[in-house]
């Protein structure tokens, strides 16, 4: 697995997925290939047990290197064809400003959605989200890679969850990236197609303090953005930061970057602080520099002293298999529904605020 570029960051089967659902039982579809992500999202999808039945996007030449990795998987000749089809659920990395109304029509016409990050750019389309999954009854997920396919993060969550550092009081999500500007489309500049750096890559780091702390909601305290080093493009951000208050009590500071050195083995360093009232945690997600280039080392330390736990191939990625059992039963195994909005919907605030230079 290239761990290089995030662009095209996909991991691999871990081997420790349970599958809980048979050849053909819960049958999913690609439709929009525009980034990478697409392809760790059928992976986790694949692993869990899903059936891959047709792809779309209107590039064929995508649509080739698609089904170049995964041959099961036939063409559609339109994405009408894939909304007629009996498929139960969509996955899609279509260009973000147009995610939004793609779930939308997939909702409307019977069919759970699971969309890549950022799921949507505009309060508008969180509003139409949210009516057509009230109104239809599927399920609607957005693609989190940072927490949900990371098993340092999966080990995490379930050190929190199992009371190991008593109360969260604090989030600190560090998630520099590697920018690469040859591999990146015209619309990567682009505010409006792509969604700034505090919609594109914070909304990762927000879901991860409202699942870590607890939190249901939270309130933007402060946000910058700011251009140091990519004048061509104007009206780019290549670095933000933001602090949030959860209604949990627990606070979040965060910072995203397009800053990574091309020394670096991986294309971030990304990392994670937890603080608790009894234990803290620091999850090296993709590399510990300077002492291995493995990926998913947990630091934890509590009352009985400091524990290393490498948690690479022992965790699997659970997500995937709840997005299924979800879709199937009815339940909210994987996420609850409106954090995954809340998560979109403080985004986007978060960048407004940023934008107007705004203090709360």
């Amino acid at each position: 697995m290239q761990k290089a570029d995030g662009l095209n960051y996909a991991p691999e089967f871990s081997g420790k997925a349970r599958k809980v659902a048979g050849e053909g039982e819960f049958s999913f579809s690609a439709v929009g290939l525009d980034h990478g992500h697409i392809y760790a999202m059928t992976n986790g999808l694949l692993e869990a047990g899903a059936t891959l039945r047709q792809v779309y996007d209107a590039d064929a030449g995508k649509v080739a290197a698609f089904l170049s990795r995964y041959p099961q998987g036939q063409a559609a000749a339109s994405e009408e064809e894939v909304l007629r089809s009996d498929v139960d659920l969509v996955a899609s990395a279509i260009r973000p400003d147009q995610r939004g109304a793609l779930a939308v029509r997939f909702l409307e016409a019977g069919k759970n959605v699971f969309v890549d990050k950022p799921g949507f750019l505009t309060l508008d389309d969180l509003e139409s989200i949210r009516e057509a999954r009230r109104r239809t009854g599927k399920k609607y997920y957005i693609y989190f890679g940072e927490r949900v396919h990371v098993e340092g993060a999966v080990c995490a969550e379930e050190l929190i969850r199992s009371g190991s550092v008593g109360r969260v009081l604090n989030v600190t999500n560090l998630a520099p990236h590697r920018l690469n500007p040859p591999s990146r489309p015209a619309w990567f500049w682009d505010n409006s197609k792509n969604g700034t750096i505090l919609i594109d890559i914070g909304s990762h780091q927000i879901e991860q303090f409202l699942t870590y702390s607890g939190s249901k909601t939270a309130k933007v305290v402060y946000a910058s953005m700011k251009n140091f080093a990519n004048p061509e493009h104007p009206d780019f951000f290549d670095y933000g930061d933001c602090v949030l208050e959860g209604d949990s009590g627990a606070s979040c500071f965060f910072k995203v970057d397009w800053f990574t050195p091309d020394g670096m083995g991986a294309w971030g360093d990304g990392r994670t602080f937890v603080t608790g009232t009894d234990g803290c945690i620091e999850i090296r997600k993709y590399i510990d520099v300077g002492r291995s280039t493995d990926a998913d080392h947990v630091y934890f330390t509590d009352a009985e002293g400091e524990h290393l736990i490498e948690a690479h191939g022992k965790y699997g990625f659970p997500y995937f298999g709840n997005i299924i059992l979800d879709c199937i039963n009815n339940t909210d195994l994987a996420i609850e529904p409106e954090k995954t909005l809340e998560a979109m919907r403080l985004a986007i605030e978060a960048s407004e605020k940023a934008l107007r230079r705004e203090l709360s």
